[in-house]
């Protein structure tokens, strides 16, 4: 049995490793990739999809792209983000291996490409579920470093939305989407399988590395810490395990230490910011060794020192 509960907007129309131009091509980031790289991003041809059962229902998918929360059960099928279009038989197959029920829902996590770019192919037979901000963002144009993205194609586009939460009753159990705003982007929520014991949080947890926050789509680095203290507050149960956008499976543990690695790097970035450094110099003096296990293809040791010297410059000059 399936039910849908929440204050509700109904909108019916008539592995490990991600690649820099994978998720550069999400989220419109063309101008310093070859366009070369950012084709074979999107190319299903040479991708693997791995999967990992997680806990109870839940399973992961690993392909080129977001991570994929996937629930089975007598229900049929549940996503949690979607890769790319290109990946979709890949992904079926990968579910086929898991249980052969139809798919029924899709929940996007926030309206980056490579956790949307599916919503397209899966929205012609599933109903697509995100935050209110999701569907604004991928039914409009949206300028992404200096260039117009056009909205996705009308297939895609979340058909039920919601403000602050929503759950599903799904496969024996309540299914939680909660919006944390003004993290990764304006329109995150995480995911809670409350029987499975399960957390999919979207982008706003990079697994073991240096996090994306997009700052030109209500993304800011302050919220990003309070989402994640927001979550680390929650009453999760101990055998809780957590589904990153990027990055492997982990627990809580995976969560505070993000967390922790965002404060210490920004106690040390700040005052060398308020004290008008410039960023080339910060960049040149870098962060201690202990943070090398962060840095990664995508957002490097130099990225992440830029993201909060844009936050703390910007307070600084209002």
């Amino acid at each position: 049995m399936v039910h849908v509960a929440t204050a509700i907007s109904e909108h019916r129309p008539a592995h490990f490793r991600r690649t820099t131009a994978a998720i550069a091509c999400a989220v419109g980031i063309h101008s310093t990739i070859p366009l070369v790289s950012v084709a074979r991003a999107q190319d299903g041809r040479h991708v693997k999809i791995r999967t990992t059962h997680v806990a109870g229902h839940v399973y992961m998918l690993e392909g080129r792209g977001g991570n994929i929360g996937v629930s089975v059960g007598d229900d049929g099928v549940l996503m949690v983000d979607d890769e790319f279009s290109p990946l979709a038989p890949k992904i079926r197959a990968a579910i086929a291996h898991i249980e052969k029920g139809p798919l029924r829902f899709v929940l996007n996590t926030h309206f980056h490409g490579d956790h949307v770019g599916g919503n397209p192919v899966f929205g012609t037979e599933a109903t697509i579920i995100a935050q209110d901000n999701v569907r604004e963002r991928l039914s409009t144009l949206q300028k992404i470093w200096g260039k117009t993205k056009e909205p996705m194609d009308k297939a895609g586009w979340p058909v039920i939305t919601f403000a602050k939460s929503l759950s599903v009753h799904f496969n024996g159990e309540e299914i939680r989407m909660i919006h944390l705003s003004h993290g990764h982007t304006d329109g995150d929520a995480i995911v809670y399988f409350t029987g499975s014991h399960v957390l999919h949080m979207g982008d706003l947890l990079f697994s073991a590395r240096f996090p994306y926050i997009d700052l030109e789509h209500g993304g800011t680095l302050e919220g990003y810490q309070h989402n994640l203290d927001t979550v680390l507050a929650m009453d999760f149960p101990d055998d809780l395990k957590v589904i990153g956008g990027h990055g492997p499976l982990t627990t809580l543990e995976g969560v505070r230490a993000l967390r922790d690695m965002i404060r210490d790097t920004v106690a040390i970035v700040r005052p060398a910011v308020e004290a008008g450094q410039s960023l080339a110099s910060i960049q040149k003096k870098g962060l201690p060794a202990r943070f090398d296990p962060w840095n990664w293809d995508f957002i490097t040791t130099d990225r992440w020192i830029e993201t909060i010297y844009k936050t703390y410059s910007e307070q600084s000059a209002n």
